[in-house]
């Protein structure tokens, strides 16, 4: 199965992170890490740490000449802005596990409890996404994003408003990640507004995974249903605190006959579907259509003008703590949203096809499309 695990701090010395079960034989192109890892420091409204780190992985074990040995995958990001002790860590700060995280673990400040529960953390995790994207475009399986609201600021561009294929590389070309050109003019004087008044904006991203084969996940036990693998690992990204599926909450607004998609066969296409109401997941098993994941960022709860909180030591009223912080990291979120995208995907994949190497997955993955070619 694959798994990883991440460890560092926000302002340590280093970020490291291990990732087990990637057969072997797999040819990784470390460029595409790090850029990846580039993809996820931009951003219209992030703060100016974004000026400083320049991310790049070192990769430490599990490849010989590049290409992955069947062996455990551990992997090393430096980080370049250092953090400094004070005493505002005795004011925890609302919306973060400050407070929570200090008396869980018995700590006399919030520091080592925001230090590790930074989003920072998930530069890790964007580059072991990005080796299981590596290894999913072995198979067709790409991955997308874009960003389709800033605060109630919603663009005219998503899945179920097109109804056609959406050109991707618009995202990529726009610092907002936003296809919509007058949406993204609009939230970009909104996140400016907010950087002059001291609040921050949340929104919502929007992730399409093409050509996943039917059969991936199961309805057997409810830790094998696929949506509710990409559930998890989609409200595991701080910051996330909604996730849907195909329409998600809009399908309670559909009557019964008109929430689900109708099944047709043809010779030519085999089973196929007119409509993706359900977003590519049916009992917690792909369809075969495109997977449609749409999740929903709070705004970063580090203020500029802080909010109320209380001194831990003397429990007098007082203003919390400020640090470096982005006024909006939606963009950035899409990036890691694609990143655990392709690590849930990854582990469903490897469950069904399994094998030590890229030849055996590969012989697996071409009976089985031998298989549902012929029913």
């Amino acid at each position: 199965m694959i798994r990883f695990l991440t460890a560092g701090e926000s302002h340590g010395d280093k970020l490291i992170g291990i990732l087990e079960g990637i057969p072997s034989n797999l040819k990784i192109n470390k460029g595409y890490i790090d850029y990846e890892l580039s993809r996820r420091q931009k951003g219209y409204g992030r703060s100016d740490r974004m000026n400083i780190e320049s991310d790049k992985v070192q990769i430490v074990s599990g490849l010989d000449e590049k290409v992955t040995t069947g062996a455990p995958i551990s992997l090393v990001i430096d980080n370049l802005a250092k953090g400094t002790n004070n005493d505002d860590y005795l004011q925890p700060r609302p919306g973060h596990a400050d407070l929570a995280g200090l008396i869980k673990y018995n700590q006399l400040n919030a520091k080592n409890i925001l230090e590790r529960a930074s989003a920072r953390e998930t530069a890790m995790r964007t580059a072991i996404g990005a080796i299981c994207k590596i290894f999913l475009s072995e198979f067709g399986i790409k991955i997308f994003s874009h960003v389709i609201s800033i605060s109630d600021i919603e663009s005219n561009i998503d899945y179920y408003k097109s109804w056609s294929e959406i050109d991707f590389s618009l995202a990529d070309n726009s610092t907002l990640r936003m296809i919509d050109s007058d949406a993204e003019k609009i939230a970009k004087e909104r996140i400016d507004f907010g950087y002059e008044e001291g609040f921050t904006l949340g929104g919502k991203v929007e992730i399409i995974i093409k050509n996943v084969p039917i059969g991936i996940g199961s309805h057997i036990q409810w830790d094998r249903r696929l949506d509710g693998k990409i559930a998890q690992s989609m409200m595991s990204i701080p910051g996330v605190k909604a996730v849907e599926i195909g329409l998600g909450e809009t399908i309670k607004n559909y009557h019964g006959n008109l929430s689900n998609d109708e099944i047709f066969y043809s010779e030519d296409k085999g089973y196929y579907r007119k409509t993706n109401l359900a977003g590519g997941i049916e009992g917690g098993i792909s369809n075969g259509e495109d997977i449609v994941v749409r999740i929903t960022m709070k705004p970063i709860p580090t203020q500029q003008k802080p909010l109320k909180t209380v001194n831990i030591i003397t429990k007098e009223e007082t203003k919390a703590f400020t640090q470096r912080s982005d006024v909006c990291a939606v963009a950035s979120l899409s990036i890691v949203a694609e990143a655990m995208a392709a690590i849930s995907i990854s582990e469903a994949f490897m469950e069904k096809f399994s094998g030590d190497s890229m030849e055996e997955v590969k012989r697996n993955f071409i009976n089985y499309q031998n298989y549902t070619d012929k029913r």
